[in-house]
């Protein structure tokens, strides 16, 4: 809960830095302003999509937004295995980012953790490009009104501009997305 708490402050600092008011960030993320000023008084609920646009938005990397710290590497970042950037966004849904050191990324590599859910994750869009890789598990990537089953191996990239969410099926589920920026 604390981690949510600061990211909402540099959320709003940031903001503030920028010059910006809550009304024209909401208009530039195309979300109600309602909806922005949550984001900046708990920062809960913020979907991933969201973040993307919000650190493009106010000009900082999508990790200095949820960390606090710019990453700093340019010729090549190595991220031990257990040893990525953990974010947990909701119960149930966790991910690491497995770059978020490396400067000026085009791409976004995260390794996610699905815990079975009731019900299906609410559906999100963003720009860009997205692969995901089911390691481990089974997984439904829902998409567009349809699930696309992955087993361990079994892999999808697709237009994530279209609604989409990814769930497991029967216990726990890994996968690798790569989402382009």
């Amino acid at each position: 809960m604390r981690e949510l708490q600061e990211m909402a402050a540099r959320i709003r600092e940031l903001r503030d830095v920028c010059g910006f008011t809550t009304a024209e960030v909401a208009r530039k993320l195309q979300i109600g302003e309602e909806d922005y000023v949550r984001y900046e008084t708990d920062g809960s609920d913020v979907p991933i999509n969201v973040l993307f646009r919000l650190a493009a938005v106010l000009g900082v990397d999508l990790n200095e937004l949820l960390t606090g710290r710019a990453p700093h590497l340019e010729s090549y970042c190595l991220v031990k295995r257990g040893h990525g950037m953990t974010i947990d966004r909701y119960p149930g849904y966790a991910f690491q980012s497995l770059a978020y050191t490396y400067k000026h990324r085009v791409m976004e590599p995260l390794l996610v953790t699905v815990e079975p859910e009731e019900g299906d994750p609410a559906p999100v869009a963003h720009g860009g490009q997205e692969f995901n890789m089911c390691l481990e598990g089974t997984m439904d990537l829902l998409f567009d009104g349809k699930a696309i089953r992955l087993e361990a191996g079994d892999s999808v990239y697709f237009n994530p501009n279209r609604p989409h969410g990814q769930r497991a099926v029967g216990g726990r589920a890994r996968f690798l997305t790569v989402i382009t920026l």
